[in-house]
């Protein structure tokens, strides 16, 4: 059983595409920082999601480290049909209309793959093509098509997105090519999914009933992309077990300076309903094509880290990007680096603040009370690990949220509640059974054996002591480590 820890608490996810499908690539991903590995179905056969997931699985085994995948299910996206030749160019100014009829694409004439355009839109309504640099103004509506003025012209693809600010959709956020992707995903044994473009707390329970049906549970990551999801928050972290921030249609579904504050304000919500949250697109976009990102990414990345993210995630810069490695090695040195130096900038205590004053506004529990003390008391006796045996992960991740310096040795018999708790900031999931006082003399032994610590260091342990049944830890309590030996909690 290895439990060494990586030099980064913050969790890195990586897209797999062309550019890192490859087992070498995959490995060298993996040690250089990569805790996720996702899935983007909106590609690829499945054949190729098989032989992905297997070559995951055999490097993180062969690692001996932790690697959770998330299957990023593709949604109603709404997209730009076939193009008669690429790119196309759109002229500001020039009028272009958007049919449904499925012909290749001219200047004059779009296709698009939603059938129930005509009905979203009105006259003088927006709507942004490839992820909104691309904008046009709707001048008439037809039965099967839309007339409209290019505002900003550009070069476009075949296949790039639609977005629709403000517009009523007329699809469901699972669709049944969702469902047909769930079900290959869920018979490879993955449960943990990402619902594209929701817009309500039902989006979300739909996945996970059709799930239920098949006699299973799934992991949901609902994707915060609409403006609909943003006004809809509280009731979607009520269902889900996740949430993505994921700002590139988001920036485009409402304005793009507020993106910001949603993002701070999306990612204070989750961590008060203790869901881990991803900050994703375009964080260090420009190394698809360069060894360095730019001063800006980085910063970017660094805020989100402040902001209190639990994840960061790569899209294209590790799916089709040229330096894979560099930049999963640039995203973890970024992370490490604003980890050990938030303290100095008191964002860090800010955020515990922040929280405490949110949970003692509201009724609070046993166990929030308890992850309040153990957060406290790390930071007092700066203990290097807390160790927390956990049934369904729920203490672990109450911990996580305050982003402790300590690591969170969270120990479940259950694979799958370890999979997911892979997700939560500074969280190193342990499988193994948590009975008697045997299970933390045994990680105890393995971080001494490791040099992770040494006598005198102090570590914090969670317990259920006086609650019956799962969910019920009541108490903490403090080990002194004297010659690798415990001297008993005090």
């Amino acid at each position: 059983m290895d439990i060494t820890v990586p030099p980064h608490k913050t969790k890195i996810i990586c897209t797999v595409g062309p550019g890192s499908r490859s087992e070498g690539v995959l490995k060298g991903m993996l040690a250089q920082g990569m805790d996720i590995a996702r899935l983007n179905f909106s590609h690829g056969t499945f054949d190729d999601h098989r032989r992905d997931i297997g070559i995951l699985r055999s490097v993180a085994e062969e690692a001996g480290r932790p690697l959770s995948i998330l299957v990023d299910l593709p949604g109603p996206k709404i997209r730009v049909g076939t193009l008669a030749a690429e790119p196309l160019h759109l002229i500001k100014g020039a009028e272009v209309s958007l049919t449904t009829g499925g012909i290749p694409g001219t200047t004059s004439s779009l296709p698009v793959t939603y059938e129930g355009l005509p009905r979203s839109v009105t006259p003088g309504s927006p709507i942004y093509l490839n992820d909104g640099f691309i904008e046009l103004r709707v001048v008439d509506v037809e039965p099967d098509r839309v007339r409209c003025v290019v505002v900003a012209g550009g070069p476009l693809l075949s296949g790039k997105g639609i977005n629709l600010p403000g517009a009523r959709m007329y699809v469901d956020a699972l669709t049944e090519r969702d469902r047909k992707l769930m079900d290959f995903a869920l018979d490879e044994g993955i449960d943990t999914f990402g619902i594209s473009f929701v817009e309500s707390a039902d989006d979300i329970i739909r996945a996970q009933e059709h799930a239920r049906r098949r006699g299973t549970r799934i992991r949901t990551v609902a994707k915060i992309e609409r403006a609909e999801a943003v006004e809809n928050i509280d009731a979607i972290l009520e269902v889900t077990d996740a949430i993505m921030i994921a700002r590139g249609d988001l920036g485009v579904e409402i304005p793009i300076e507020d993106v910001p504050v949603v993002q701070k304000e999306l990612i204070r919500k989750a961590n008060l309903m203790c869901r881990p949250v991803i900050t994703a697109t375009q964080m260090l976009m420009s190394m698809v094509d360069s060894r360095r990102p730019t001063r800006a990414e980085a910063t970017d990345v660094a805020n989100a880290i402040l902001d209190g993210a639990d994840g960061v995630m790569l899209s294209e810069e590790t799916a089709i990007g040229k330096y894979p490695l560099e930049t999963v090695a640039m995203m973890a040195r970024i992370a490490a680096t604003m980890e050990r130096r938030r303290k100095g900038v008191r964002s860090l205590t800010f955020l515990r603040d922040r929280l405490k004053e949110d949970l003692r506004s509201r009724q609070i529990t046993v166990p929030d009370t308890i992850s309040l003390n153990v957060a406290d008391a790390a930071y007092a006796l700066q203990v290097p690990f807390i160790l927390t045996p956990t049934a369904r992960g729920t203490t672990a991740r109450r911990i996580s949220r305050f982003k402790t310096e300590s690591w969170i040795i969270a120990c479940s018999e259950d694979e799958n509640v370890c999979n997911f708790l892979n997700f939560s900031y500074g969280v190193r999931p342990v499988k193994m059974k948590t009975d008697g006082d045997r299970w933390y003399r045994d990680i105890i032994g393995k971080l001494a054996g490791a040099g992770s610590v040494k006598e005198g260091d102090r570590l914090i342990l969670t317990e259920g002591k006086f609650s019956n049944g799962e969910g019920g830890t009541d108490s903490m309590g403090v080990i002194t480590i004297q010659n690798a030996e415990i001297d008993g909690p005090r």
